[in-house]
């Protein structure tokens, strides 16, 4: 696809820190075989990606590579590639991240009305399943929503889903929106509870309803290091949610890492992360359908 920005030729001022230099291996349990990281991102090199000029913060450059040496360590073969803000809707570093995977990865990208036939196209040939909206008021706030159902007609013609990033306060705002979305969607991160308020809080409870009658509402058990009270490990204030969604849908539960962790300020070991999901999940045919089974349902990995 174009890149729609010429590549940086000159460093870059940091406004976010990176993930930790090396992730533990997990110390619990192994991943199944196929497991997947169903929420992760590539950010650059800024120097042949280069971010977006209306981006709201500007990471370390966290490439493929590094990416994959990840995966080695804690022993995940997977992965779905989120495009995040901070490259906007040119989705190329993405796409050039798939396309080393050799049928391995998958993608959700960020496109707007804009977007030519060709190039979704392009993305669906490359293994992109979905597109994404941020609705979270530090990223921007909520899209045009004109545009947003023009896309999301677009994209549910090539069967793809639709990837919602929402703030808990707001969840109840968007009952409509969710009652007509055409195509399977997804609450990224338990649609971002604070854990320090309690599985009956509000938010928390209407999501669990959506899910027990809505069976084209999926949701993410990531980013504990985001829910958790402090923002700090070791993270257990957020097992009884990730317990309450599986027990509510397992066969429509997602897992991943959030690697490179954008907008954190203190870094989560990626190893400590799947040692907790054997917390969220502690039967381990649970685990391998939400590392292996759900994400082949969604993104068809060859």
């Amino acid at each position: 696809m174009t890149i729609i920005n010429p590549p940086h030729d000159f460093p870059l001022e940091r406004t976010v820190p990176g993930p930790i230099p090396q992730a533990s291996a997990p110390t619990v349990a192994a991943p199944p075989p196929l497991a997947c990281d169903a929420h992760c991102h590539v950010f650059g090199p800024a120097s042949q990606f280069p971010f977006s000029p209306a981006r709201t913060y500007t990471p370390p450059d966290s490439g493929i590579h590094a990416f994959q040496a990840l995966q080695k360590r804690i022993g995940l073969e997977r992965a779905v590639f989120v495009q995040a803000s901070c490259h906007g809707t040119d989705n190329s570093a993405m796409v050039d991240a798939i396309q080393r995977g050799n049928g391995r990865y998958a993608g959700v990208a960020m496109v707007d009305a804009s977007i030519t036939d060709e190039d979704l196209a392009h993305l669906h040939a490359n293994q992109v399943r979905g597109t994404r909206f941020n609705f979270v008021a530090h990223l921007g706030g909520a899209p045009n929503l004109d545009e947003f159902w023009t896309v999301v007609h677009r994209v549910a013609e090539l069967g793809w889903h639709i990837v919602l990033h929402l703030d808990a306060k707001d969840f109840s705002q968007y009952d409509h929106l969710l009652d007509e979305m055409p195509v399977p969607y997804i609450i990224d991160h338990m649609a971002r509870i604070p854990a320090q308020d309690g599985v009956d809080q509000l938010p928390f409870q209407q999501l669990l309803e959506r899910l027990r009658t809505d069976e084209k509402c999926w949701v993410k058990i990531s980013c504990a290091e985001r829910l958790t009270k402090g923002k700090v490990a070791p993270f257990d204030d957020v097992v009884p949610f990730a317990e309450a969604i599986l027990t509510t849908a397992p066969d429509r539960t997602l897992w991943g890492t959030d690697w490179p962790h954008p907008n954190m300020q203190t870094m989560p070991d990626e190893g400590h992360l799947l040692d907790l999901l054997t917390q969220f999940a502690p039967d381990q045919t649970l685990r391998d359908q939400v590392l292996v089974d759900n994400p082949q349902a969604l993104y068809d990995f060859h």
